[in-house]
């Protein structure tokens, strides 16, 4: 009678954990922000693993103090409204946009040139075009004249300038600032736009597995925010990195192993 007694207790606590994780993670799949973090360095790191400073740690300390909206906050249209999918933001990045022409490329030279602007670094502050011609920053540390230059960047500045101007980087070492991104005239076939996602933070087990974060702006221009896993919702917002992949699959999106560079 005890032996019965344990087993149905035993399955009374599998189905009562098995409930409540159900409804945890339907609950954090659709809410933003679910936990209220503050800054995306408070989003807690997967069990066992530990964040790495990065080649530039002033870089990944900048993006991990990134503030986050509150909890339940929606991605808005720079134009207005709220935009569409809102189950592909974690959680929503509290930076402003400049222009309804900053989207994905355009939120990732903007992250890294504010910190290059906020650390004082103006002279480091330079992207290129279109066709190549290096777009310099000199406005020093006026504000609206940093505002103006990214803005005039936006316009003449894309996928296709930024994964030519970027540096290769292997998976295996991911750090923290680095993009992945692919132009559509780099993919064969009829795909009409490219798209550009920034790792804001990078975390490592003792086995050398890596775990990332991802940011990304879209188009029309939106908030930017922080990506959902869905393929390891449990493990969401973190991705789990495949060093030995040729594809990997980022939230909807594709990049091939090669497509992930640096400043």
């Amino acid at each position: 009678m005890k032996k019965v007694r344990k087993f149905f207790l035993y399955v009374l606590l599998l189905a009562v954990m098995g409930g409540c994780a159900v409804l945890w993670l339907l609950y954090g799949s659709k809410t933003s922000n679910p936990h209220n973090y503050a800054t995306v360095g408070d989003i807690p790191v997967p069990w066992g693993y530990e964040r790495i400073a990065g080649d530039d740690a002033a870089f990944s300390s900048y993006l991990r103090s990134l503030p986050l909206k509150g909890k339940g906050s929606k991605v808005q249209l720079f134009t207005g409204g709220e935009s569409r999918f809102q189950s592909l933001s974690y959680a929503v990045v509290s930076l402003p946009l400049l222009s309804n022409e900053e989207q994905c490329a355009d939120v990732c030279m903007r992250l890294r040139a504010e910190y290059l602007f906020n650390t004082g670094q103006y002279g480091k502050i330079h992207f290129k075009n279109v066709n190549g011609k290096t777009m310099s920053y000199g406005g020093g540390s006026s504000r609206k004249a940093f505002e103006r230059y990214m803005r005039r960047v936006y316009g003449v500045a894309s996928t296709y300038s930024l994964s030519r101007e970027l540096e290769r980087r292997r998976l295996k070492n991911i750090q923290p600032g680095d993009v992945f991104v692919y132009a559509a005239a780099d993919r064969p076939g009829n795909q009409k736009y490219g798209h550009a996602v920034m790792v804001v933070d990078v975390a490592q087990n003792k086995h050398g597995k890596n775990a990332f974060l991802l940011v990304e702006g879209n188009t029309p221009a939106r908030d930017i925010h922080v990506m959902r896993n869905f393929k390891n919702p449990f493990r969401s917002p973190w991705f789990m990195l495949d060093e030995d992949a040729d594809n990997l699959l980022l939230a909807v999106f594709h990049y091939k192993a090669n497509e992930l560079k640096h400043f």
